[in-house]
């Protein structure tokens, strides 16, 4: 497996609606953001997408594996990748949305990253069909940082 960063058209839009089911969002961060890739025979598996927000600080908008490969540490080796390059280019501060349950909440807290906030309804009022897991639906989202530099 290569890890690298790759252009925003590179990355399948397919494996970004694994994270983001709303198109109109992939859009809006995609163009202008850091794209990291894992390949596998030149075929890209994983992606995340990382986007400034303010000097120093970035946030992580997408993170996805492909289906079949989830639960094999790939996401887990790609965003260690994305953290030490970020670390390289003067970024201190890395925040990132996600649910109030689920697995993603503990992918990203057994990395270290913590909750700084709670945006009630985010995902009722920001997405057009319901996001389910586990046949719960998600609502809040919980704002997550991690801190590069002590």
């Amino acid at each position: 497996m290569v890890l690298e960063e790759a252009r925003p058209e590179d990355v399948p839009l397919e494996l970004l609606l694994e994270a983001d089911p709303c198109e109109a969002n992939i859009t809006s961060y995609l163009s202008d953001g850091w794209c990291f890739v894992a390949r596998e025979q030149g075929r890209i598996i994983a992606a995340c997408i990382v986007k400034m927000i303010s000097n120093g600080c970035v946030e992580i908008f997408n993170i996805s594996v492909m289906p079949e490969l989830q639960g094999r540490g790939i996401g887990t080796q790609l965003l260690n990748y994305v953290l030490d390059e970020l670390s390289h280019r003067s970024i201190h501060r890395i925040e990132l949305g996600t649910g109030a349950f689920g697995y993603q909440l503990t992918f990203y807290q057994r990395l270290g990253f913590r909750v700084f906030e709670v945006i009630k309804n985010h995902f009722l009022d920001h997405y057009p069909e319901p996001i389910l897991e586990h046949g719960i639906q998600h609502k809040d989202m919980l704002r997550l940082y991690l801190s590069l530099r002590e």
